[in-house]
């Protein structure tokens, strides 16, 4: 089976698509030898500098988030060319100008250092020329590898800087001059080298270098194999294993449509043969990708920007993540199972799938990282970015214990190199964050955007989160994960905070529907690939996306209106009581959407479970009750149908006999 998933999955027809739908997969491979050998000598370069800042320490504040910057920037404008119709091979002048002048800016930092921090706030003409440049090196570098979404936005927040004190209302500000913007965003800690660039310089870096390392040791391959394992053989097991190998992959990279093309495109043609039509099928795909990013340990390193944004531990936020993740997955594979028992589709004969045993015998030891992971941090009282350090030298230890998956020095390297190279996209991108951040800091917006939500949800709690949710989906639309969460987190979770909802809750609230603008038409680029992928009609897969992943769209609802479904501030028993009435919940909300669940249900019957199925969600006791009542009925007359049906199809087959 390993050798069937190759060839459906093949690497031209993976690049293609990532190039079609990805545009941080646009980049150049380098034809010629010394150009090329230079280029990725210099990114491992980069990666080392990362490592050994993870456990000697690194340079003052401003010096290496700047040196972080202009590196990243540098390799971005030599990997990334300006035109779709630039070359692919080499890299023109132009670009090495830029990448040239993006080094300026580092040593400016590193040369001037004592004079910009004595200066504060008062900069001279050198200080505003070099703030120029890198505006606009990183505005351009954001073009060249996310698209024109980043940049327009930031020099929309720049035009309102200068020009908000035009505006009336909640948006109208004193106004800054250029020279007060520039250097603001240039020399502090709040602007392009702030909150954002900071974490990407530290926690991000370091995971997805791990990621970089499990993926050369097999570890995706691995998580494959067992899914097939697993769940292949049960009904509908395509579609199972597409959701369990997705859900793992996406923790780790954090990569939406990335995760979607690279397990989409041998995942998507199995569940096309089984029987799924094309639409579903791109569906499932697309909805397990974006919520891979929700998942612990990992969440895409979302959780560990979170934490450093709410100034709270990391476990914190992995353990309140957990529930809500679970159940949005359960809620898939629920769907899942109910169709192809409605259709009648089968999984794929035990002969042809591996054998979990045998998968665990090969590949079982990739699992030592992950496990080092959590133990670190959890349970060893280390910094997060030292356990990184750590779990990515056990990574390359693991991979040793077994000849498939040993990794020469050469893996190491290209790992390094990868893991550099997946690095830009993201780096440039929190760069460009750090304009929107910076200005919305300083000219008080995101608590004039949150006076604004509170306005128009007026004293309705319910109303305030449905803007908040439309505004985060708006604003996420088009957007990686870590800067749509950045930027949602800036402008939408204060709403939340102002009506006197948990800073976290907020903030994982805000975090949910920034990730789901990747499966939402009419800008929905998980959902846009996988339909590359299965044939099926883009907007069609987006919106049987949204269906498949309804139970994630009412968890952040249900969690805000009671935090027990973050398993915060309750008993062992309280909290298994939350997860067992919102497993049968999510369970029954499937079965609404299906229509199906031992019988074909009328739509008195569906609107009873949906209706128990969110009673069941809502963490409330008597809710949980009344919900209980409603889904007993609906069971208990279901029961009553498939007997009845299955009786009738006896007695016809004793006629025809």
């Amino acid at each position: 089976m390993s050798e069937t998933m190759k060839a459906a999955g093949s690497p031209e027809l993976q690049k293609k698509l990532l190039e079609e739908y990805d545009s941080e997969s646009r980049y150049r491979e380098f034809g010629g030898k010394v150009a090329g050998l230079f280029v990725k000598a210099f990114a491992i370069l980069v990666a080392l500098y990362h490592l050994y800042g993870a456990v000697f320490g690194t340079p003052v504040t401003l010096k290496h988030r700047s040196l972080h910057v202009a590196m990243i920037l540098a390799l971005g404008f030599v990997f990334y060319p300006a035109r779709k119709k630039a070359s692919r091979s080499k890299a023109a002048w132009y670009d090495i100008a830029l990448a040239l002048l993006a080094a300026s800016t580092t040593i400016y930092v590193f040369l001037n250092y004592i004079g910009i921090v004595g200066r504060a706030g008062m900069p001279n003409a050198a200080d505003l020329a070099f703030a120029a440049v890198l505006i606009v090196l990183v505005l351009e570098g954001a073009r060249r590898v996310t698209g024109w979404a980043l940049p327009v936005l930031g020099v929309a927040f720049m035009l309102y800087a200068m020009f908000g004190r035009s505006l009336p209302g909640f948006f109208g500000h004193r106004g800054y001059s250029w020279s007060d913007l520039s250097s603001f965003l240039f020399v502090s800690t709040d602007g392009i080298y702030g909150t954002a660039v900071g974490v990407s310089a530290s926690y991000i870096y370091l995971f997805i270098l791990f990621g970089a390392f499990m993926e050369k040791s097999g570890m995706g391959q691995f998580f494959n194999d067992m899914a097939l394992a697993l769940a292949g053989h049960s009904k509908g097991g395509p579609a199972k294993v597409a959701v369990i190998a997705s859900g793992f992959l996406g923790s780790i990279n954090g990569a939406a449509v990335a995760n979607v093309v690279t397990t989409g495109t041998f995942t998507i043609p199995l569940m096309k043969k089984t029987g799924y039509d094309k639409e579903f099928a791109g569906a499932v795909e697309a909805s397990a990708s974006v919520g891979g990013q929700l998942l612990p340990p990992i969440m895409g390193a979302a959780a560990f920007i979170m934490a450093e944004v709410l100034g709270i531990q990391y476990k914190t936020i992995a353990v309140a993540a957990i529930l809500p993740a679970l159940l949005y997955y359960i809620g898939i594979i629920a769907q899942v199972h109910i169709r192809a028992k409605k259709c009648g589709l089968e999984g794929i004969a035990r002969e042809n799938l591996p054998k979990a045993l045998d998968v665990l015998k090969e590949r079982g030891h990739l699992l030592i990282p992950l496990v080092f992971l959590v133990v670190m941090l959890f349970a060893s009282g280390k910094t997060v970015i030292y356990s990184a350090f750590m779990t990515i030298l056990v990574t390359i230890a693991s991979s040793m214990l077994r000849k498939n998956t040993r990794m020469s020095l050469k893996d190491v390297g290209d790992a390094l190199f990868e893991g550099t190279r997946s690095m830009i996209p993201v780096a440039i991108a929190c760069a460009s964050v750090g304009i929107i951040i910076g200005v919305a800091s300083l000219t008080g917006f995101g608590l004039s955007m949150a006076s604004a939500i509170v306005a128009l949800g007026g004293k309705s709690l319910f109303l305030t989160l449905v803007f908040t949710m439309v505004a985060c989906m708006i604003l996420g639309m088009g957007l990686p994960s870590i800067p749509a969460y950045l930027i949602t987190a800036t402008m939408a979770a204060p709403a939340l905070v102002r009506l006197g909802i948990d800073p976290l809750v907020s903030h994982l609230f805000v975090f949910y529907f920034a990730m789901f603008a990747n499966i939402t038409p009419p800008v929905a680029l998980a959902s846009f690939a996988a339909a590359g992928i299965s044939g099926g009609s883009p907007m069609k897969t987006g919106l049987t996306s949204l269906k498949l992943s309804l139970a994630g769209f009412i968890v952040p609802f249900m969690f805000v209106y009671n935090d027990a479904l973050l398993l915060r501030a309750s008993s062992f028993l309280e909290g298994a009581v939350v997860m067992f009435t919102s497993i049968i919940g999510v369970i029954m909300l499937g079965g609404a959407i299906e229509g199906y669940l031992m019988s074909k249900m009328n739509v008195i019957l569906r609107v009873m479970s949906l209706a128990g199925a969110i009673l069941l969600m809502t963490p409330n006791n008597s809710q949980d009750l009344y919900g209980a009542a409603l889904v007993a009925v609906v069971l208990a007359v279901q029961l009553f149908q498939a007997r009845k049906a299955r009786v009738e199809a006896c007695e016809d087959t004793v006629a025809k006999a």
